[in-house]
């Protein structure tokens, strides 16, 4: 038995078991990790130095590589270093700095998600009004709310979680430190504590995802009415990648919450956490780039300009 005062340390789920295959994951999160920042980076400086692409579409999409970056960036480097040196410590401090990061990135990202639905159907099924629905002080102050809302979320949620007192033990089974491998280990008596942040955080979510499936029905039937197969191609065409992007980010992270206990596994629970943390970061700007003539052109202009310039 044991108590939060008396954890220094936690020690996370390993990767793999043999030096081997250790050695493998690292090379794999390596080059997941660098692909993540080289096409989120392209995306954000593409959009930041592109005055073609001062939309509010693009703005929220800057927005999202940037939690794309920071999700990336608060789980992966820890688990490479592991995989590197062979060990599962993460100090205390460490596994709290990751509740609130990886808290705060994935409830910024899902907000920003609702927020673009709401752009691409002012867009579609009231385009008279788009530009005063989503004009450029709309837009910062939407972005600004769903920002500093998660934010306070997460620091909630994580001072929260690690004020609850601990008495099994402290091996995570996880790769990271996120707030139900915390719970797991807190003592049942103190869980209800919980309770409350957990019900504000599922009804918010919730929430979210009901306007998400009202406006897209709305989309999807102002789209059919367009007379022309051209002007249906290129509605469909701006929502495509949103909706995919939304599509993997709710899909693993359903599963990964919500699948029945009977079915768990570590190394289930080990992939379906890789296929929500670490891969939506990597392929959410290749869904946007390879849809979007705009950005490609962007960011091949930024690309080229580079390389005249050396």
């Amino acid at each position: 038995m044991s108590n939060s005062s008396s954890i220094s340390h936690f020690l996370l789920l390993p990767l793999a078991h043999t030096r081997q295959l250790q050695l493998l994951r690292f090379c794999l999160f390596l080059g997941i990790s660098l692909a993540a920042l080289l096409a989120n980076g392209l995306i954000i400086s593409a959009v930041a130095c592109g005055h073609l692409l001062h939309t509010p579409m693009f703005f929220f999409l800057l927005n999202l590589a940037l939690t794309d970056l920071g999700s990336i960036l608060t789980t992966v480097p820890k688990a490479m270093h592991n995989s590197l040196w062979d060990t599962r410590n993460i100090s205390y401090t460490g596994c709290a700095a990751q509740l609130f990061f990886f808290a705060f990135f994935i409830s910024a990202e899902y907000s920003l998600l609702t927020i673009m639905c709401y752009d691409r159907y002012v867009s579609i099924c009231k385009p008279l009004h788009y530009g005063t629905l989503l004009g450029s002080r709309a837009c910062a102050h939407m972005a600004a709310a769903a920002w500093a809302s998660t934010f306070l979320y997460a620091l909630l949620h994580t001072a929260n979680t690690i004020s609850l007192p601990l008495c099994q033990g402290n091996a995570l089974g996880q790769f990271f430190c996120e707030v139900p491998q915390i719970l797991k280990l807190s003592c049942s008596h103190s869980k209800h504590r919980e309770f409350g942040i957990t019900v504000v955080g599922t009804i918010l979510a919730f929430g979210c995802f009901v306007f998400i499936v009202f406006s897209y029905v709305q989309i999807f039937r102002a789209v059919l009415r367009i007379p022309s197969e051209q002007g249906r191609h290129k509605a469909f065409s701006t929502c495509l990648p949103h909706l995919a992007v939304l599509s993997l980010f709710l899909s693993t992270g359903f599963v990964t919450y919500l699948k029945p206990p009977s079915i768990s596994s570590p190394s289930l629970d080990l992939a379906l956490s890789v296929l929500y943390s670490v891969v939506p970061p990597a392929l959410n700007p290749l869904i946007y780039g390879l849809r979007n003539q705009e950005l490609k052109a962007a960011v091949w202009r930024l690309i080229s300009g580079r390389f005249q310039k050396h």
